[in-house]
């Protein structure tokens, strides 16, 4: 049972609740997953099963696609609506101004990390801190928006409530972004819904809810689909003894990632060799 399975993640479960739901239907004890998302958050969550946990760093490394929704004029401690509010201010922003501020955010920009994340700081999770209410610098990090795009604007009762869709890079936090996008226009605001509709080449239509896992209506995408589209070498016996004694090799391949194979059965990844860019090393052996 070596593989993913695609779920669409429900609301107010952990990614790890799905882990430990798989692992527990399927009789398997090596699942994981390939990019956490919050409880309150639903869509794509990548589930890895047996030898395709060893992919999970190759297949976080990819763009994610989400719609997310948000409201003005409000800020939470936890950047979204499930968070105590600790501000709220008057606002009156037009969708033009919106759209045009949305707009501003394609490309590369420094984002903060939010304090409700675990990202580690001196060896202890920011959500610890935050917990202790202990004052702690936060980390920021290079992400790329590549494309975003609204898709509803509102207006109720003075309060002003937007939807939108973006691609982002892997490590980027919607609610970080959200908080960004208010504070470019100059209020604050807090995310009330989001999910992921996409991950790499993994859509939300090719999904499996938590019933079909329990009803065993699911198929499991065995690795070699996972990784049909890499570039692949079937090897010779003197290569094939080489590369399952995990040797360096000559990069005689202009790839960033080569599949090894014997008689169409994937040996091993290989990447490029960062202290020697003539060589290549094991990047997962199978």
């Amino acid at each position: 049972m070596d593989g993913i399975l695609l779920i669409d993640k429900p609301m107010d479960y952990t990614s790890r609740d799905i882990v430990n739901i798989v692992g527990k239907e399927l009789g398997i004890k090596k699942v994981g997953h390939t990019g956490t998302l919050d409880p309150m958050a639903t869509g794509v969550l990548v589930i890895s099963l047996g030898k395709a946990t060893k992919l999970t760093n190759f297949l976080t490394s990819s763009y994610k696609e989400y719609i997310a929704s948000m409201v003005f004029g409000i800020k939470t401690d936890t950047a979204d609506i499930t968070g105590k509010v600790i501000e709220k201010i008057k606002t009156d922003i037009s969708k033009q101004e919106v759209e045009e501020t949305l707009n501003k955010f394609e490309g590369s920009y420094e984002q903060t990390v939010p304090i409700y994340s675990a990202i580690k700081v001196k060896g202890k999770k920011l959500y610890e801190y935050a917990r202790e209410g202990i004052d702690v610098e936060l980390p920021k990090k290079t992400v790329e928006i590549k494309n975003i795009k609204l898709l509803d604007y509102k207006k109720e009762n003075d309060q002003i409530s937007i939807k939108f869709q973006v691609l982002v890079s892997k490590g980027t936090y919607i609610r970080s972004l959200v908080e960004d996008i208010a504070a470019k226009l100059n209020t604050v605001g807090t995310m009330t819904n989001l999910r992921r509709i996409k991950q790499g080449k993994y859509n939300i239509e090719d999904c499996y809810t938590l019933e079909d896992i329990k009803n065993k209506q699911f198929n499991i995408m065995k690795i070699e689909e996972v990784l049909k589209d890499i570039y692949s070498v079937e090897v010779d016996d003197k290569l094939y003894k080489k590369i399952i004694n995990g040797a360096i090799l000559d990069n005689i391949y202009d790839e960033e990632l080569i599949i090894f194979k014997k008689n169409d059965k994937i040996l091993a990844a290989y990447e490029k060799y960062n202290k020697d860019k003539n060589k290549i090393k094991p990047y997962i052996m199978f």
